[in-house]
């Protein structure tokens, strides 16, 4: 009983030993420790870090090469296709030339597979130029869908979160801060809500910060953008800032349009609903429905008047 006594309080006092010396090492230890902790974390990073890279070399790559042949076709002429890829988020100077040189570059590979595809299977002359012609229309059509679809989220995106932004703004400037600044405040806070509304409020704060006009910056903001409820809210503050009006009651009044809007578009999504369900209740339930009830009675039926029997 005494040797287990012994070796319990020479057990414990060893760990408490081991314990104050794990507290009171030196801190270049502890600091070497948490380094070989970190390695393998470190490695993966820097794996991921040339990964990402080389991602990055390759895109630029092929935005070099499409560049290139778009401009080579004639590319520099589509004029009117820079507002749709401005409000894609495509702000590069090159982006219309790159649009053009993927159309182009995927038109050309669907007709090439297309006219292979043709000539392995046995179809008559006109399918075979049907086939090839609708091929290189999807091709060249892609692109364009593609960027469409891109719009439309952004433009989606900013018109959700623009009554949030709003009501933020309003509670800057109450607070007392400057309209710069308060653009500036927001686009911080909307990066946990909508990162496409944080970017474009960090670009109209930096391009007053480098000398535009704040109202040339605005009005570069609804042309960015597109959404016609940013583009109201950047008239109004050109107004107010012109004429020289309570900032804070415009934005506030301004702020209870939008929400008010919000609601009405949820009212009208939902109203649309019972619509759009008619579709699919037609086309896929009601059959089954009519199959389950009528089915039973139509064989019940013809068993009685021996239409589905042998005789």
């Amino acid at each position: 009983m005494h040797w287990a006594i012994v070796i319990l309080i020479a057990v414990s006092v060893s760990m408490l030993v081991m314990g104050v010396s794990g507290l009171v090492v030196d801190p270049e230890t502890r600091l070497v420790r948490r380094r070989l902790q970190a390695l393998p974390t470190q490695g993966v990073r820097l794996t991921e870090l040339r990964e990402r890279r080389r991602r990055r070399k390759s895109r630029e790559s092929l935005e070099a090469f499409l560049e290139a042949f778009g401009a080579r076709m004639g590319g520099k002429g589509q004029v009117h296709m820079k507002d749709m890829l401005l409000h894609a988020g495509y702000r590069t100077p090159s982006a219309g030339t790159v649009f053009v040189g993927a159309r182009l570059v995927l038109a050309g590979g669907f007709f090439v597979g297309s006219v292979l595809a043709a000539g392995l299977v046995e179809i008559t002359a006109q399918q075979r130029l049907l086939l090839v012609a609708g091929a290189t229309l999807l091709g060249w059509m892609i692109p364009y869908l593609l960027v469409k679809r891109k719009v439309r989220g952004r433009q989606d995106e900013l018109q959700r979160a623009m009554p949030d932004a709003l009501d933020l703004m309003v509670v800057c400037v109450e607070a007392g801060l400057g309209l710069n600044q308060a653009l500036v405040r927001v686009s911080e806070e909307m990066e946990r809500v909508s990162r496409t509304l944080a970017e474009e409020l960090t670009l109209v704060g930096l391009e007053i910060r480098a000398g535009t006009p704040r109202e040339d910056a605005l009005r570069n903001l609804g042309l960015r953008t597109g959404v016609p409820d940013i583009r109201a809210f950047t008239a109004m503050l050109i107004q107010t800032d012109r004429f020289g009006t309570s900032i804070a009651d415009a934005l506030r009044i301004h702020a209870d349009e939008l929400r008010t809007k919000r609601r009405q578009r949820a009212e009208e999504a939902a109203a649309k609903l019972t619509v759009k369900m008619l579709i699919p209740i037609i086309v896929f339930i009601f059959p089954s429905i009519f199959l389950v009830i009528i089915g039973p009675a139509v064989f019940h039926v013809g068993a009685m008047f021996d239409v589905f029997g042998t005789g």
